[in-house]
């Protein structure tokens, strides 16, 4: 099940997101949060309008996805970044999958011109999902990070939405 995250959900998002900060490439960090951590940045998310969406199996959170801004200038404000992340055991079981389409539909009904992936060049299996909804390669940085003591390239996949109707500047 898919549905909106709650603050009940943080320890099992804070699992999920410590594991691929210790264990993978998908983040660039490399010390795990806290729970205080994911606290504040839920609150953000909420007081923002953002959605943080779970994937709930068995009444544990298994996966979440959510959205928010690219840059922080007012020019980008119909551009978002995403992120999902599974939890290990649980992944090529289509949740990552099913997180995006949901996370696109809520996109396109908020109006969002271009939704942007930021993800570690090596990474296939996230690069082909991406494809698969229609993301195009939009660039990559190369030795954009360093982690495990080796330089990482990250690449950009954007997905063009109908945005707007009548865009402003405000």
């Amino acid at each position: 099940m898919i549905r909106e995250a709650t603050s009940n959900d943080l320890k099992d998002i804070l699992a999920i997101y410590n594991d691929a900060i210790l264990n993978t490439t998908a983040v660039y960090a490399y010390q795990p949060q806290t729970l205080e951590n994911r606290q504040i940045w839920y609150q953000q998310k909420r007081d923002e309008n953002y959605p943080i969406l779970v994937y709930e199996q068995d009444n544990k959170v298994v996966g979440f996805a959510t959205f928010g801004p690219f840059r922080a200038w007012p020019a980008y404000k119909y551009s978002i970044e995403h992120s999902m992340y599974v939890d290990k055991e649980h992944r090529k079981k289509g949740i990552g999958t099913s997180l995006l389409k949901e996370l696109i539909a809520i996109a396109r009904q908020r109006e969002y011109i271009t939704l942007i992936a930021g993800i570690d060049a090596a990474n296939e299996k996230s690069i082909a999902i991406h494809k698969n909804f229609g993301f195009v390669h939009a660039g990559t940085i190369k030795k954009a990070g360093f982690k495990f003591n080796r330089w990482l390239d990250l690449a950009f996949y954007q997905l063009e939405l109908n945005g707007p109707k009548n865009p402003t500047e405000e």
